[in-house]
């Protein structure tokens, strides 16, 4: 019998605006939990998600409620905000949200996606190998 994938969540690290590295928490269904701060060197998202899914514990989660009412929560460690989470209608919604980072991030898988602007080949050039 196949082994059900435990990873409740994804990193992916991507490249912002063609020079600086950031990456997104996605949840299992590709839906964006969290957006991190813009990064110089990829090395430092990298660095930032094996600190997230070793030493969760040391990371703070701050609720926010913006003047449109929306709420959201910020992800910090000692005061230094390292990323922002998508908007939520809810108070209960966004805790639903630090709920699922929380089950997520240990087991979460990393993809990087910064090196190619696009995850699939081109058609024309799958058919022309193929050949």
């Amino acid at each position: 019998m196949p082994k059900f994938n435990q990873n409740l969540g994804t990193f992916v690290i991507k490249k912002h605006e063609q020079r600086d590295y950031k990456f997104v928490f996605a949840s299992r269904k590709g839906k964006t939990i969290f957006t991190s701060i813009v990064c110089k060197h990829k090395s430092d998202c990298a660095q930032m998600i094996e600190a997230l899914q070793t030493q969760l514990e040391l990371f703070a989660f701050t609720k926010v409620k913006n003047a449109s009412g929306k709420y959201f929560f910020r992800l910090t460690k000692d005061g230094f905000v390292l990323a922002n989470s998508r908007k939520y209608t809810t108070e209960l919604l966004m805790g639903k949200g630090v709920d699922e980072v929380l089950k997520g991030i240990p087991t979460a898988e990393v993809l990087d996606f910064s090196d190619n602007d696009f995850v699939f080949p081109d058609a024309a050039d799958v058919f022309e190998n193929a050949l």
